[in-house]
């Protein structure tokens, strides 16, 4: 059940290494203090592996990518996987710079991750070595619809297998899968890609749920998912007259601090195949 994965982080407390992007770091820190982990934020190669060491998860962002955090980022996934420590990566841009698909790529053959969360336009960079992503956005011709999602799941569930990784695809419809099940999620609103970070803190939310559910990894993905969709939508139903998107931000923080495995039991939307 999702409700078990929620009450495993909340009794288990995971303190999660967070080597992420500048523009969102804040918003990471303070999600994952809402779904009752812990943070820690170290991005300096002195140091890097040494903080992983003490941490239950990592999560490797590389949203603001430069020559100084990658050094870090190689040395902290090894001794995370040394340790057997989950491991998420989030490719924010594979597919727009040559420089992020290599890094990506470059990580993807170094360290065996967990799991993967991007975009479609992200994850098939990586599948096919280049792409069409938009800045940080899909490209609205790799967006999973119903038409093509059948063959969305085969193509990720085929580098899942090859990965021997759960991928996790967001969009306005989610797969998280593995090479042999999916999981297809439809919570969430359209409005949450009108602020920065929610993705960045899936991210960190997934390694949360997967360091303190290690037994089952998939659900547990699954899960991290749709606790962020639900609280897209608990969010938006509390928007009051005059809010923005800076209020809608503080207000899926907020809406995932208070949720519980009741309600997300009760309002996640997905099916298996």
């Amino acid at each position: 059940m999702l409700k078990e994965c929620l009450e495993a982080v909340e009794r288990k407390m995971p303190l999660i290494h967070n080597i992420t992007n500048y523009v969102t770091v804040n918003d990471v820190a303070n999600v994952l203090l809402a779904c009752k982990a812990s943070p820690i934020m170290a991005d300096d190669l002195e140091e890097a592996a040494e903080i992983t060491s003490i941490c239950d998860g990592l999560t490797i962002n590389i949203g603001t990518l430069n020559q100084h955090t990658v050094p870090a980022m190689f040395a902290a996934g090894k001794q995370a996987v040394k340790l057997g420590h989950c491991v998420v990566f989030d490719p924010v841009g594979a597919g727009a710079s040559m420089f992020r698909t290599n890094t990506a790529l470059s990580l993807m053959r170094e360290i065996s991750f967990d799991c993967i969360r991007g975009n479609s336009s992200e994850l098939k960079a990586l599948v096919f070595g280049s792409g069409n992503t938009q800045g940080v956005d899909a490209n609205v011709m790799d967006v999973v619809t119903e038409e093509n999602l059948e063959e969305m799941i085969l193509i990720f569930q085929a580098f899942a297998k090859e990965r021997h990784c759960i991928l996790v695809c967001t969009g306005a419809i989610d797969l998280v899968l593995d090479e042999r099940h999916s999981y297809i999620i439809r919570n969430g609103r359209p409005e949450m890609s009108k602020i920065t970070g929610t993705g960045c803190q899936l991210s960190a939310v997934t390694a949360a749920y997967l360091a303190a559910n290690p037994e089952r990894k998939l659900e547990a993905c699954a899960a991290a998912v749709c606790v962020m969709g639900i609280a897209g939508e608990v969010a938006w139903e509390r928007m009051e007259k005059g809010d923005g998107n800076a209020s809608y931000r503080n207000r899926i923080i907020d809406a995932v601090y208070r949720m519980s495995g009741e309600e997300l039991e009760r309002r996640a939307n997905y099916e298996m195949r």
